[in-house]
């Protein structure tokens, strides 16, 4: 038996969905493999006006192609859920499950929801629908305008009734939602949180501006999709978007006694048995920071600032560090600042790699996704490759690359950052044996 510190924060539950695989075993076989599902974008409402007409190249993205929700969500709720409800109720089902929920007091259970306009392509959709019937407007769209109706829908479905949030950093929402979950239970606030990050419903309006904006990539690889997105690749063109949802529970190691020779856990607040598994990391330490910049300019004096922060918090030396899940967008600004943010820290020496060249960017789920991605791969005692990096940006970092690299994870780092100026990054260690 491990013996518990009270400030400790564990992660015992995980729901995953992305557009290469839907649940934990999905997810990270697809991620070993290196699989991809980038094509044209052909969700209703995803492409502009010019591209359906022929005239300019469609968006290139990652979808989810098939959305399997779980028998006990009410069909009268889903009936009226945007495509970003029913990804987080599907998400959250599977992390509830894991982490065997089921016999916490529902008023000792908080949620907070990583991302904030997050249903964009809904209301543009109904905008076009019901502009010359205004009238006619369903009545749900008071709600599904808000963000607060991801909360709402969650938290009825799932009874729970202890704290439900959102919280809004952009590109770093859902490792916000992350450290926010992690504070709510430290503080004692509640005794479980979940942290969602919450699938970004882009419109064409987003994609264009994005676009426009020279964050989003180009018509480069209009013809050849699977090559877009390559992030720290000296041919990187931009972030390809990607639809995503990821959820954790997270809670005091002192509240779950867990024995990793017989992987099983005991409830210190209920007194029970569970049938999830000994935590898969414990949240070691965090930091998040701002630039004090509207803009999307990446700032290296933000990002090694949540770094060493971080570090400083788990009580870590940089070369403890043992591998980096970063950012790494694929952005022509962001993923050179980043790198330079890693070496000034003393993290070249880690195994690096980056789940987006997989998934693309989720925006507000991406943390939250890389946060699940780093803790599989410490399960999996292996490292996923990074998809198109055939000529990486700096040559001197350990990346993996084309192929997988068996490498038992002990202390990892994540780093996300976003529109506004906010940057964060987290530290986990391992608490399953391989």
């Amino acid at each position: 038996m491990h013996g518990p510190d009270p400030a400790r924060i564990v992660v015992t539950g995980i729901g995953i969905t992305t557009s290469i695989g839907q649940g934990r075993r999905a997810f990270v076989d697809a991620l070993l493999a290196g699989e991809h599902r980038f094509s044209v974008m052909r969700r209703p409402g995803r492409q502009r006006p010019s591209a359906v007409d022929g005239t300019a190249a469609p968006f290139i993205g990652a979808e989810i192609a098939d959305l399997r929700m779980p028998a006990t969500i009410p069909t009268a709720m889903l009936r009226n859920a945007s495509w970003s409800a029913q990804a987080a109720l599907a998400t959250l089902h599977e992390a509830w499950e894991d982490a065997g929920l089921e016999n916490v007091d529902p008023d000792r259970i908080g949620l907070i929801v990583g991302g904030s306009n997050l249903q964009q392509r809904e209301l543009v959709q109904n905008q076009i629908k019901y502009q010359d019937r205004i009238e006619f407007l369903r009545p749900t769209h008071a709600m599904t305008f808000m963000d607060s109706d991801l909360c709402g829908i969650c938290s009825e479905v799932f009874g729970i009734r202890g704290l439900s949030i959102t919280v809004g950093g952009a590109s770093a929402s859902g490792q916000l939602a992350a450290i926010q979950a992690a504070e709510a239970v430290r503080s004692g606030q509640v005794d479980v949180c979940i942290a969602l990050g919450a699938l970004m419903d882009l419109s064409f309006f987003e994609c264009q501006a994005f676009r426009s904006l020279g964050a989003m990539g180009s018509d480069r690889f209009a013809d050849q999709p699977e090559l877009a997105c390559r992030p720290f690749d000296r041919d990187h063109d931009g972030f390809i978007f990607g639809e995503a949802c990821g959820a954790i529970v997270v809670r005091r190691a002192s509240d779950v006694t867990f024995d990793t020779k017989q992987d099983v856990t005991r409830d210190a607040v209920q007194g029970a048995m569970s049938h999830a598994r000994s935590p898969y990391a414990e949240l070691k330490g965090w930091a998040m920071a701002w630039d004090a910049n509207r803009n999307p300019n990446p700032s290296l004096e933000g990002e090694t600032t949540v770094i060493r922060r971080a570090l400083a918090m788990a009580g870590l030396a940089a070369d403890a560090i043992d591998y980096v899940n970063p950012h790494g967008t694929g952005s022509m600004v962001g993923d050179e600042t980043e790198l330079a943010a890693l070496r000034a820290c003393g993290l070249d020496h880690a195994y690096i790699n980056a789940t987006k060249s997989l998934v693309g960017h989720g925006l507000s789920a991406a943390g939250m996704v890389e946060l699940i991605a780093i803790m599989l791969q410490m399960e999996a005692g292996k490292l996923h490759p990074t998809r198109n990096l055939e000529n990486p940006m700096d040559a001197g970092f350990r990346w993996v690359a084309a192929d997988p690299v068996d490498h038992r994870v002990e202390r990892a780092l994540n780093m996300s950052m976003g529109f506004g100026g906010i940057n964060t990054a987290v530290c986990l260690q391992r608490c399953r044996p391989l």
